[in-house]
């Protein structure tokens, strides 16, 4: 897979409300398929599906373990797509910047305002 395509994997799987929920347990540690399913309203075969999308994206890895197969995150596809939404960061700061001047503006005008009607 190359990288715009796992990039593009990645964003599909993180775009799930579900499978953001299955990374954020996974960040505090390894879960069973069950353990995973638990919270959630849906059938173990529901979650499964979820977790295989999360794999085929590299956003998780099974590892076999007897009978069970742990996941687990995995920071590299989540790095990459970090590195990507950094580019755009000096555009949000940009706005961020006119924003912040726009409002200190507003304030300053806001104040002049009162000390004329003091008058």
């Amino acid at each position: 897979m190359d990288d715009t395509s796992r990039l593009n994997a990645t964003f599909l799987a993180l775009a799930d409300p579900t499978r953001r929920a299955i990374l954020s347990r996974l960040a505090s540690g390894e879960a069973s398929v069950n353990e995973l399913a638990a919270p959630f309203q849906m059938s173990q075969p529901a979650v499964s599906k979820h977790l295989k999308m999360l794999e085929r994206a590299g956003l998780i890895s099974r590892s076999r373990n007897a009978q069970r197969r742990p996941c687990r995150i995995e920071a590299k596809p989540l790095e990459d797509a970090w590195s990507w939404l950094e580019r755009y960061r000096g555009i949000w700061d940009a706005n961020f910047a006119r924003l912040d001047d726009l409002l200190d503006e507003l304030q300053t005008t806001k104040k002049a305002r009162k000390r004329l009607k003091k008058k």
